[in-house]
């Protein structure tokens, strides 16, 4: 498929920059493949669409403060690095604009320091020098990673607008977005729905933001990002589908877990490792059965797979609609729901 078939006519104006509170007022555009039908609700409104026996899985991922500021050593000049994978205990793979020499000194403070080791093809490393470990280091001197089309710098309201309410297991270098959108007050009514929740674990990285330059789709490459799926969630799945009801993904990462760990027959195996899958129309999906998700970038991985869930042109039918009535787009915007594939 030609990248081009994954662009989209947008106005910037609809990108939010912080979200709607409560997070579950924010608008859900529902969507239906089986009659190609397209309806506007409200998140709250989700367990209207859910039955006893579904299965809801998160990804329970936590995003770290991962993007520190500091001065190069002698010269003062600013500097900011977002820390995206650690490789040992002080070793880090940095993203970071400009040319880093080895042996470059950073001070984020007075004895805090980090310090290049490398910077070879793209890949920057360095080693955090301080005497604190590395949680309370962040936790100190990070900020949280809004995407670049955030036009503002983080705030404190970010530490929590940035976090699902599932969030338990650091090493994210950004939220899962569709996960954002759920209160405690939303869950306890999915649960009395008869509704269960099941988590899993894939620590958003580089790989899903990738920019995809390939003129054939076929051709890019998914960089590595860590999942787990524990054998708790591959029992409630098979008991789910052994009930006859759904299994409901949140979020494209959840998608990209579940079928990582399936096999070719649809059987999820529990899995910790690697992933690199990338999903794209044509894909046969084995696991999940509906799908909450954000609205996406163009010509990304994430709308990728979306449009392989949805179908590829009900899903820019879905995206003009959604232009057309002023929803609210990317990581603190509005979501979809997309049922009955």
């Amino acid at each position: 498929m030609q990248l081009s078939q994954f662009d989209f006519p947008f106005d910037p104006a609809l990108i939010a920059f912080e979200p709607v509170l409560p997070r579950d007022r924010a608008r859900l555009l529902v969507l239906r493949p089986s009659s190609r039908s397209i309806h506007h609700r409200h998140v709250a409104d989700l367990p209207d669409f859910l039955v006893s026996g579904d299965l809801l899985v998160v990804n329970d991922t936590k995003v770290r403060p991962a993007r520190l500021s500091g001065r190069k050593r002698p010269s003062g000049a600013a500097v900011e690095l977002l820390f995206v994978k650690q490789l040992t205990d002080d070793a880090w793979e940095v993203l970071v604009k400009g040319k880093l020499k080895p042996g470059q000194v950073i001070e984020v403070s007075p004895g805090d320091l980090v310090v290049v080791q490398s910077q070879e093809s793209g890949r920057t490393v360095v080693r955090i020098d301080s005497a604190m470990p590395g949680p309370k280091f962040f936790m100190r001197y990070g900020r949280m990673p809004l995407p670049p089309y955030i036009k503002r710098q983080p705030s404190d309201k970010d530490d929590e607008w940035y976090q699902t309410v599932f969030a338990r297991d650091e090493g994210a270098i950004a939220a899962p977005t569709a996960g954002l959108h759920f209160t405690t007050g939303l869950l306890d009514r999915i649960s009395k729905r008869g509704v269960r929740l099941a988590n899993v674990t894939l620590h958003v990285g580089i790989g899903t933001f990738k920019p995809v330059t390939a003129e054939h789709i076929e051709d890019h490459r998914m960089g590595p990002e860590w999942i787990e799926v524990a054998a708790e969630t591959v029992q409630a799945i098979e008991e789910t589908k052994k009930a006859g009801r759904s299994v409901v993904a949140v979020g494209t990462t959840v998608v990209r877990a579940l079928e990582t760990a399936a096999s070719d027959h649809g059987v999820v195996r529990p899995y910790r490792g690697d992933t690199s899958l990338f999903i794209m129309p044509g894909f046969p999906f084995r696991v999940a059965d509906a799908l909450v998700t954000n609205f996406h970038l163009p010509k990304t991985t994430l709308l990728m797979l979306v449009s392989a869930f949805a179908g590829t042109a009900l899903l820019r039918r879905a995206y003009e609609e959604a232009v057309r009535e002023r929803y609210r787009f990317y990581s603190y915007g509005d979501a979809m729901l997309i049922l009955e594939r």
